[in-house]
Formats: structure tokens, sequence, C-alpha cells
């Protein structure tokens, strides 16, 4: 069901929140044009979202899959309600295989349920409001770190969608970028479209233009020959997972990106909340690759692109390796080279701004 509600202002945007019983979703797909709010009443209208990219982000499919297992629990008690909290977390978790903190929220949400001495709904409800909030100010932190980097005057090409869309609230990697023209660095950000579904070109210039950021929008195929021509100081992205070398996973075209920028000496920086890093992973072939369906290839906004029937790959991620990467920005410090070792100390450091180590 869709509430055409007003959305909160520019400067505390959300993307997912609870609400009299339901889960509020900020609908990515029918932005710049329209602002819309979906109202979910049931984990798998919350599912629904996540898989068709009205929520999306690696920190916001987090939470809104904390909030589905609470949407799950409620009006059910004891036997049926834990069996339908396991039902909602096994679905959700194949959603979206390659964003780690979906399945961090859900290990969590789980591991929560398990120890609940109160009704699972009540319990549930407060560990999601918790993974929320601790992702806001996870948020807040990674953008004062990342702001230090940032030298007045920069031109910073960015890619995909980083800011609040892509979170709870506030953002990554684009959480810099606004503090950094909070700071008065006169920042000027060039925006990749991000084929194919123009994350980029829908949702990045929505946050800029709502902040005033100084910015220009490109054709994903223009990156490199502004790098050549001089006009890229920094290239600034976010992260889908991280591995415990720093190879990173993010939006399909990070990887050229990042090619380009190391062959115009240019630096590569990458921002993510602690909770991206996957210690699991050894490295970047460990992390799974989703690949979507080809109708976002071979359409663009619903309107044929291609001749009908034409055979498409739609490869959704891809992994930029770590020796490409200048340092990891995250809410428990800055992992510079060689990354395995920064993030090892990050890790070991203890917590981040949520709280909580990756995998607690």
């Amino acid at each position: 069901m869709m509430n055409a509600e007003p959305s909160p202002g520019a400067e505390s945007t959300r993307t997912v929140w609870w609400h009299a019983g339901t889960v509020r979703l900020l609908d990515q797909t029918r932005l710049p044009l329209e602002t819309v709010v979906r109202t979910c009443r049931t984990w798998t209208e919350v599912a629904d979202a996540i898989r068709t990219l009205q929520v999306r982000g690696a920190p916001a499919i987090g939470a809104a899959a904390a909030y589905a297992l609470a949407l799950a629990a409620q009006g059910r008690e004891g036997v049926e309600a834990r069996a339908a909290v396991e039902e909602a977390a096994a679905a959700l978790a194949a959603s979206r295989p390659t964003a780690v903190n979906l399945r961090g929220a859900l290990q969590r949400m789980l591991q929560a349920a398990r120890g609940a001495v109160e009704p699972l709904a009540v319990v549930l409800l407060r560990e999601a409001e918790a993974i929320a909030a601790e992702d806001v100010r996870a948020n807040q932190a990674i953008a004062e770190h990342g702001a230090a980097l940032i030298h007045p005057g920069e031109r910073i090409l960015t890619y995909c969608n980083t800011g609040s869309l892509a979170t709870v609230a506030g953002g990554t990697a684009y959480g810099i970028l606004r503090r950094a023209h909070a700071l008065g660095r006169g920042v000027q950000v060039i925006v990749c479209e991000t084929r194919p579904v123009l994350q980029g070109a829908r949702l990045t210039t929505w946050e800029l233009q709502r902040d005033g950021i100084p910015a220009t929008l490109i054709t994903d195929n223009a990156a490199g020959h502004l790098m050549a021509r001089g006009e890229v100081d920094r290239v600034l992205v976010g992260a889908d997972r991280i591995a415990r070398n720093g190879d990173v996973a993010n939006k399909i075209g990070t990887y050229t990106l990042a090619v380009l920028a190391r062959a115009h000496e240019i630096p590569f920086l990458v921002a993510a909340p602690l909770t991206t890093v996957d210690p699991a992973a050894p490295d970047g072939g460990a992390i799974p690759l989703e690949e979507r369906g080809p109708d976002e290839v071979t359409q663009v906004a619903g309107r044929p692109i291609a001749p009908p029937g034409f055979p498409a790959r739609n490869i959704a991620f891809d992994i930029t390796p770590h020796h490409l990467i200048a340092a990891i920005v995250t809410d428990a410090g800055i992992a510079q080279p060689p990354l395995a070792r920064g993030l090892e100390a990050l890790l070991a450091s203890g917590v981040g701004a949520s709280g909580r180590r990756p995998g607690a």
C-alpha cells in the first residue's frame, strides 16, 4: 500500500522507520519525481520492497530486515511467533545476497529472539530500533573521520548513492561530502549516473540539491575523460561488503573507477560502517555477487531500449581489490594500507560508533 506522506526534512531524511505497528519506507523507485512513503504491514511486504529496490543500500536493507522480523512476531506468541520469525529471516536472507548488513542484522535479531523473556514482538522491536539508532550514530562518526581527509576546493567524484537514502539516515560516503560542505571546504561533487537503474542520477542528485551542495551529473563513461583532464581530485564511494583483506564489493562499475583512479594517480576512498566488514570473508573471492533480472539493463524506467528478448546480463556488484584503495573510512576510524592490517586493528580495537563488533 502506498501512502503519499511527507518525507522528513532534508537535514534529517530517514529511509526506514517504525510507526504505529507498521514499517515505513521512503520508496526510492519513485524518486526524484515523487516522494512517496510505502507502509508495510507484513514482513513479506518489506521483503518485496528490498527485492524491488524500494529500499536499498546495505545499512538501510539491514535495518528494514530487522523491522520486518518485528512485524513477523507482531500479533503472535510462543512457538507460533518464533516459527514466523525463523521463516521471515530465511526468506529475507535470500533477498539481497551481497550486502553483509542484511545477514548481520538478521543474525542479531535471531539471537535476541533466542534470549527473549518478554513477548517476542516487544524484544524484536526494541532490537530493531537499536540497530537503526546505531546506524545513525555510525554515519555521524564516518562523516567526521572522512571530512578530515578532504582538502578545500576538492572536486570529488562519487558513484551510486551513499546518502541518507542508502542508510537509516545520514549516509556513508555522502555523509562525508555533506560534512565537508558544512565545514566550508568548498567541495564540488561529480555524480556518475550509475547504470543500470541510475541511483546517482535519480537519488544522489536529489540529495545534493536538497542539501545545497554544488554538483554536476555526468554519464558513467565520462569519468575517465575528466580524470585525464585533471578535473577530479578524489573518488569517494561506499561499500556493500568488505573482506578481511580490504577487498570491497560495491555497485557494479566501482572497480572500473578504481582502475581509472589508479591510472591517473587519484586517491580512491571507500566509506562504510565497521559492520560492513565481513570477518568471515578472507578476500573478495568469498563475497557472493548478486545478479539481477535483465529487464533493468534492457529497459530504463520501464521503457525498452533494446530489441525485445535480446539477451542481457545484470551483474549488480563487482569487487575492487584492496591494492587500488587509498583508505577505508569507518565509524571506528580510518584503515590505511596495508588495509588488512588496518582493518584488523580497527576490529581488534573494540567497536565502532554502533557499539558492536561486526558479527557480534
